[in-house]
């Protein structure tokens, strides 16, 4: 055959005029949680809907004009159409301020900053759990009209693609998305230019391109580094999610934080209130401090003022997992700060100094550069506020800074519209703006047992038709027969989808365990077999490509999924992405959730499986601590922090296997009359309206709102009157303090008692050594409380030392009159620490002294 050329062209429809709104719809991302929209899209041609992989804004670029015209003339879809703007209008209305928003100031401005946001398979910049979270954020703060708005990267690539081969082995795929398919666009100048930014990297500049995503009434602004202005290698900065090397990662990290901020500059917003959600993008820290020094303030001062609004959320539960690089790294890329600052070498250094380590950890430096931190669940701030007890030294960790919120997910994104179809009819169209209320999600109750558990079998049904059509595409890719095609499918029966089923679905990380449920074959052979209670277990998740342990796990349980009597009852899906997670959480019965504890931060999947009426059994870890109660799922205790491992994993599969086996495969099989099990419908009722209300986005960012965000924006516009005068006061105060707390002491000068009479008084008194310090620099507290083996701060009393007068010399004295209001043996304790009223948190300077 002769060479030839071949050029492409592509035909873009017309819009008829009738539908003239249909790409405002596909350029805004409320359709990610509006099905009714989807819905419209897929009427007009549903099998391109399907090849566009449900993307609106592909699907308008490629539909055949005649199929846009040909539905003008549908009145039922002209309605639907006019229905839909109709509610997006309402939604949009900026009148209808919810009242967090209200009791935010016209002024106020909150600029979230994330590394990734998951919020549809459409766009393609997630990679899992943290960046859902993020999606599930601006979502809930959207639906509460927040002034609100996001940063992030736009990865060109995003993350990889997952497939599987007929060994187990996975591989990966980059796919370049074309961003005129992508719902996003580009920020213009009046003139019609683009809005761009420029990062000085070493030797050089690099270039960022602004986006915008709309969602919901929230803005996410996106960076892209792919400019012909840029060199290949700056062109590749915004490349992948998650790939490349250290000197890529802190490139990314850099171009996010600091020119996060830079874009907001150029665009005109001045955030009140900054939240870094994990630390990659703490070096906007270094870049607000910079505008300030900029301004006349001195390093100190700066420092205060930016750290006074700024709130930091942590994910991580593991140190190892805490971004961090080496100090010639951060000299090579930062040592022209030094002299910005006026500072030196060894002061910028300790922002990110965490003791015992020689890097600088950006977990540090984004908690030196906040005032209010969190983990991500109750258990989860336990654990971060050990893991950064070096930053507060003489502190315990149970009275450190680190607080908690726990996550929660978006209802709208995760409900099965089954599930808003049968609230609509039996709790009436009010459910929605009742989502936190308790007492009101006891109405689920008033939901007849066959229609509940008909959406339940309906769901399977739909993530059965799902699943097919991958393993379908799999088994034909890897050359598998139909004959084994068929004995893999001959369960997952969408019409008689009667069959017990667990999911497990997440990144196949090894501390997630995924291999867990198979670490005793025969046991799991005699649960899963039984060919009268018989079991469907699904299993999906990525590893991360440098993951060779969470790609063996992969392995091992396709290895597992080959064997013959597992065939079709154990079933490894690929590339999974929010639209199998969607059909997975409202699909399976039960939600197999088994981390190492207390590894796991939160997790959100069970949050999701649980308000559709899925059952939870998972390690009482994360935020499952703080959900289970005995009646809405089961639960597997966990094992010693410090138990051998090998040891904690054969007692936390042997209550695995003995819950399914005593209590889940027998309570879902137990059927009555009416061919389910009441008793199980009983509980999945109890696992939704336990659930729905405590995890829902809208409690979340309500928290976020009121624990942090308020008072944040509050502070930070007292830190910034007159001149920046109470930042001044408290940096040099601090100043003061650091100078001289190593020579603070304490001691006591009356005679401690052994015994005394209910209700009689004890006259305390000590002798505090200040250094220079007045007495109105420190408390001077007293705790008490019974006697127990494992002394836990937060359970004692606390009483305030009065300072009375100076004795000759420096020390000063303090008095307490305690009268005990308890009888028995008591404890108690005396110590002293730094005290202003313009602190955030009573113990941010991590000083304490204990007598």
């Amino acid at each position: 055959m002769s060479s030839r050329t071949a050029f492409i062209i592509t035909i873009n429809p017309k819009i008829p005029k009738l539908l003239g709104r249909l790409e405002e719809l596909a350029n805004n991302l409320w359709y990610s949680w509006d099905r009714d929209t989807r819905t419209l899209f897929a009427r007009i041609d549903p099998y391109l809907w399907e090849v566009v992989g449900h993307n609106p804004k592909a699907f308008l670029k490629r539909v055949d004009e005649s199929a846009l015209l040909k539905v003008t003339e549908d009145r039922v879809f002209m309605a639907s159409y006019k229905s839909i703007l109709s509610i997006y209008d309402s939604y949009h209305d900026k009148s209808s301020l919810k009242k967090e928003a209200k009791e935010l100031s016209k002024h106020d401005q909150i600029a979230y900053f994330c590394f990734e946001f998951g919020f549809h398979e459409s766009l393609p910049i997630y990679s899992g759990g943290l960046g859902i979270l993020a999606g599930d954020h601006c979502k809930s703060a959207s639906d509460m009209h927040l002034p609100f708005v996001a940063v992030g990267l736009l990865y060109r690539q995003g993350y990889f693609s997952q497939i599987i081969d007929s060994q187990g082995n996975q591989q990966v795929t980059h796919t370049t998305s074309d961003f005129e398919d992508l719902p996003i666009t580009p920020v213009l100048r009046e003139d019609g230019t683009s809005v761009q930014i420029t990062v000085e990297l070493p030797q050089r500049n690099v270039i960022a391109k602004i986006w915008q995503v709309k969602v919901g009434n929230v803005i996410l602004y996106l960076l892209d580094t792919d400019l012909p202005e840029n060199s290949p290698e700056d062109r590749n900065i915004t490349e992948n999610l998650y790939g490349g090397d250290k000197t890529m990662r802190i490139e990314q990290e850099i171009i996010l934080g600091m020119g996060g901020v830079r874009a907001l500059q150029a665009l005109g917003i001045q955030p009140t209130v900054w939240h870094i959600n994990e630390g990659h993008a703490a070096f906007m820290i270094l870049e607000r401090i910079n505008n300030l020094v900029q301004q006349g303030l001195d390093f100190a001062t700066a420092l205060e003022s930016v750290a006074v609004n700024t709130v930091f959320t942590t994910h991580t539960a593991v140190p190892a997992g805490h971004d961090h690089f080496s100090i010639e790294m951060i000299q090579t890329y930062f040592a022209q700060y030094y002299q910005r600052f006026n500072i030196s070498q060894e002061q910028f250094m300790s922002l990110g100094h965490i003791p015992g380590s020689s890097d600088f950890n950006m977990t540090a430096l984004a908690i030196h550069g906040s005032r209010t931190h969190n983990g991500v669940s109750k258990i989860h701030g336990g654990v971060s506020a050990s893991i950064c007890r070096e930053l507060w030294p003489e502190i315990e960790p149970e009275e450190s800074p680190m607080d908690y919120i726990t996550n929660g997910v978006h209802v709208p994104t995760f409900l099965a519209q089954e599930w808003s179809d049968l609230f609509d009819r039996y709790l009436g169209h009010e459910w929605r703006t009742k989502m936190c209320e308790t007492e009101y999600w006891s109405g689920i109750d008033a939901i007849p047992d066959h229609l509940f558990w008909s959406v339940r079998q309906t769901l399977k049904s739909v993530m059965f038709y799902r699943i097919r059509a991958q393993v379908t595409e799999q088994n034909t890719r890897n050359r598998g027969s139909e004959a084994h095609l068929d004995r893999l499918l001959k369960i997952v029966d969408p019409v008689n989808p009667n069959i017990l089923t667990i999911g497990f679905a997440r990144r196949f990380a090894t501390y997630k365990r995924a291999a867990l449920l198979f670490d005793n074959l025969d046991w799991l052979r005699k649960i899963v077999l039984d060919q009268g209670r018989p079991v469907l277990l699904l299993f999906a998740g990525k590893a991360h490509p440098a993951d060779v342990p969470g790609q063996d796990l992969i392995r091992r349980i396709s290895q597992i999924a080959h064997l013959p009597e597992f065939e079709g009852r154990l079933i490894l899906i690929e590339g999974y992405d929010l639209g199998l997670a969607r059909r997975m959480v409202a699909g399976v019965d039960v939600w197999l959730n088994n981390p190492i504890y207390p590894l796991e931060a939160s997790g959100t999947s069970g949050m999701k499986a649980g308000i559709n009426g899925v059952i939870n059994l998972s390690i009482l870890d994360g935020w499952w601590g703080e959900g289970y109660n005995g009646k809405n799922g089961w639960a597997i205790k966990p094992g010693f922090e410090n138990m051998d491992p090998v040891q904690r994993d054969k007692e936390e599969s042997r209550a695995l296997y003995e819950i399914l086996q005593d209590q889940v495969v027998p309570l879902y099989y137990s059927h009555g009359k009416n061919g389910y099990s009441t008793e199980w419908v009983k509980m999945a009722k109890h696992s939704m309206k336990s659930i729905m209300p405590r995890f829902n986005g809208i409690r979340m960012v309500n928290e976020y709102v009121h624990k942090f965000y308020l008072p944040a924006s509050d502070k930070s516009r007292r830190y910034t009157q007159n001149d920046f005068a109470d930042a001044k006061t408290i940096a040099a105060w601090k100043t003061k303090i650091r100078n001289a707390w190593h020579g603070i002491t304490i001691r006591r000068i009356d005679t401690p008692l052994e015994r005394v009479s209910f209700g009689e008084a004890m006259a305390l008194q000590v002798a505090v050594r200040l250094n220079q310090l007045e007495p109105q620099d420190v408390v001077v507290e007293l705790l008490i409380n019974r006697q127990f083996k494992t002394m836990r701060l937060h359970n004692f009393t606390r009483l305030p030392f009065v300072f009375t007068n100076k004795r000759e010399g420096e020390e000063h004295l303090f008095a307490l009159k305690l009268t005990p209001e308890l009888c028995g043996r008591q404890e108690y304790f005396i110590r002293i620490y730094p005290h202003h009223p313009l602190l955030t948190h009573p113990m941010e300077m991590g000083l304490m002294k204990w007598l």
